[in-house]
């Protein structure tokens, strides 16, 4: 019987028959798994404590034949709680997991279950702006999918300097001087720590965090729209 055991979060939830449910899961090393959980609706069913959203949890199911496994063992090991006390944050969780299951292929790498496991962590953080969170995490999902804008030089490979002023071309990916552009430096800058590998809750440190956030947001959200499936 090959049984696999990893770590899972919950990408979506399905009932099925009587008292079973279908999920799919992110992993760090098995991409995106699907599984049974037979009985699980049952009020005594000892998966059910394993597979709560918004939670990371141990798993261990057999490899179907097809599609679906069957879900054997759960072993909740974190839960975050706290975005369920908050509506914008509930609804926004629901939102990122939805998109980062659009918008990825079954086989991934381990860096997708990493950044959803850090969102969660950030949502759950009342001390992170919500739209930062949601940001960052979006800057990550186009970082990830090899999509990050050029943050240093423009179309002609010249360095953005620290006293002009810029627009964005979608079609490059760059910023372009322009008199009265609508990019100073220090959007720039900030766009340079979403892309990054640092922690939301240290981009959050930033003197105007919230107020770059507000100028990065539609950008980076058209950039999602143009370059991501979702």
């Amino acid at each position: 019987m090959n049984r696999i055991n990893t770590q899972g979060i919950v990408l979506s939830r399905t009932d099925y028959g009587e008292a079973d449910r279908i999920l799919s899961f992110l992993t760090p090393d098995q991409g995106k798994v699907s599984a049974i959980a037979k009985g699980v609706r049952k009020q005594k069913s000892k998966l059910a404590g394993g597979i709560e959203l918004f939670s990371v949890s141990e798993i261990s199911y057999i490899p179907g034949r097809r599609d679906i496994s069957t879900l054997i063992s759960t072993r909740l090991i974190k839960h975050y709680g706290n975005i369920v006390k908050d509506l914008d944050r509930t609804n926004a969780a629901y939102s990122l997991i939805k998109t980062i299951n659009r918008a990825t292929e079954d086989k991934l790498e381990p860096a997708y279950f990493h950044l959803l496991q850090m969102t969660l962590e950030s949502l759950a953080d009342n001390s992170i702006n919500l739209e930062l969170a949601k940001t960052w995490f979006a800057a990550q999902l186009l970082r990830l999918g090899g999509h990050s804008p050029n943050l240093r030089t423009d179309s002609s490979d010249q360095k953005l300097k620290a006293d002009e002023t810029f627009d964005f071309d979608m079609n490059t990916m760059t910023f372009e001087v322009a008199d009265d552009g609508h990019f100073a430096p220090e959007h720039i800058k900030f766009l340079r720590l979403l892309f990054s590998d640092n922690h939301p809750k240290v981009i959050s440190k930033v003197k105007g965090a919230d107020i770059f956030t507000l100028s990065a947001e539609p950008l980076i959200q058209s950039m999602l729209q143009a370059y991501i499936r979702i």
